[in-house]
């Protein structure tokens, strides 16, 4: 035998054996991959956050923590409220005090009477001709007087008339009478105690 046909059945045992490979890697092979039209979509990248590691400092053995190390405070929101702040009250303000009001006049001690004020009014303008009575009055300060009449026999409310005079007796004269008899003359030449009951100041 020649020393090349010896080789010749390594050959061919080795051509099989490649053979049988090649055909084992065939059979082993998926018969078709699916299509790129028919897988899903690759998700689309996310941006990612990288954190720092938490960093740790080492607890001495006796549990104290070092002097360097401080706990972390953490802010959480709180609810505000309004709050309203009064001042403290100061001086009291000034204020101007009002005038006292004078005292009206006292009633007539002497004359006139009001029989004298009854008389005097008659047959003046605004005078009602019915029958009149003294209902208050009449009072006096220095010469002048007020008095208020009213209808005889007429009960329940009825508008006043006032009558101012001023003088005495045979003096005796007549100023203004009816039922607002806060005239200039009353304001500017009145005594206090009669202008405050014709005038109400």
């Amino acid at each position: 035998m020649s020393p090349h046909t010896r080789f010749i059945p390594l050959v061919v045992g080795a051509v099989l054996l490649t053979a049988a490979c090649g055909s084992r890697d065939d059979e082993s092979r998926p018969a078709a991959l699916p299509s790129a039209a028919s897988l899903p979509p690759a998700p689309s990248p996310q941006p990612s956050m990288i954190l720092p590691p938490p960093t740790y400092t080492p607890v001495s053995p006796g549990g104290v923590l070092p002097p360097t190390w401080v706990p972390p405070t953490y802010a959480y929101p709180t609810g505000t409220t309004a709050t309203t702040t009064t001042a403290p009250p100061s001086a009291a303000p000034l204020t101007k005090s009002p005038t006292p009001t004078p005292a009206h006049a006292a009633k007539c001690s002497g004359e006139p009477t009001g029989a004298q004020i009854l008389a005097l009014v008659k047959g003046e303008d605004g005078i009602p001709k019915k029958t009149l009575q003294v209902r208050e009055g009449p009072f006096c300060a220095d010469t002048w007087s007020f008095t208020v009449l009213k209808l005889a026999g007429v009960s329940g409310d009825q508008e006043p008339l006032n009558v101012v005079a001023s003088g005495s007796g045979t003096s005796l004269a007549f100023i203004t009478a009816g039922s607002d008899v806060c005239n200039p003359q009353v304001q500017s030449s009145a005594p206090a105690g009669i202008r405050v009951l014709a005038c109400g100041y």
